[in-house]
Parts: C-alpha cells; structure tokens; sequence
C-alpha cells in the first residue's frame, strides 16, 4: 500500500496532534461559542492555569487558535480559517475514499 504521511503538509499534521488530547478538544468546544478568557476557561474546565496554558500554546503553535491581549487577561477564539482547512483535509480524505471503494478490485482472491 502506498500511504505516506510526507504528502500531508506539516501544518495539517500538527493540527491533528493538536486535535489528539481531550483537554484541547474540550477546549475548542468551549471556544465555539465565541472568545473567552482565559480566566474562563480555567474555571470551565477545572484546569490548573500552567497546565492550560500548555494546552492553549499547543492548539494556537497549531494555528487553531487565536488570541489577544486585554490589560493582563488574554482572550482566545478559533482560527475558523485553520479549521476549514482541516475539514478540506478530511473531505478530500473522504472523497479518495469513495473513489476508492467504486473502483476497487478484490484482492488476494
């Protein structure tokens, strides 16, 4: 099989293993509804601010984030870009797929 990871531009995989923990997902769900502080989202998701924000760099490393600087609070929202591209990924994924199935022909018979 010919499947290789070196086609996937590396800023699309950094955003799957941006994607691959919990607590970074729980937070983007949180984020969906609009931009919130950090503050916030240290209360929303019962999370020590030093272990929050490791999470937060790694989605906004990712690009899936973005954030500004209100006096000595930061507020963060989605990239919507970023998660178009995502989905763009995923659907060409999906559609190589179908072709796939369509025209495939049995094999080890």
């Amino acid at each position: 099989m010919a499947n290789s990871t070196a086609a996937i531009p590396d800023l699309t995989l950094r955003r799957l293993k941006a994607l691959s923990d919990e607590k970074r997902v729980r937070i983007l769900t949180q984020l969906a509804g609009g931009e919130r502080c950090v503050c916030d989202l240290t209360d929303a998701l019962d999370a020590g601010q030093s272990l929050l924000s490791f999470h937060l760099r790694t989605l906004k490393d990712a690009g899936l984030v973005t954030d500004r600087r209100a006096g000595r609070w930061v507020h963060y929202s989605l990239n919507g870009d970023a998660l178009a591209d995502l989905e763009d990924f995923l659907h060409s994924i999906r559609e190589a797929s179908a072709a796939a199935t369509a025209t495939a022909e049995a094999c080890c018979d």
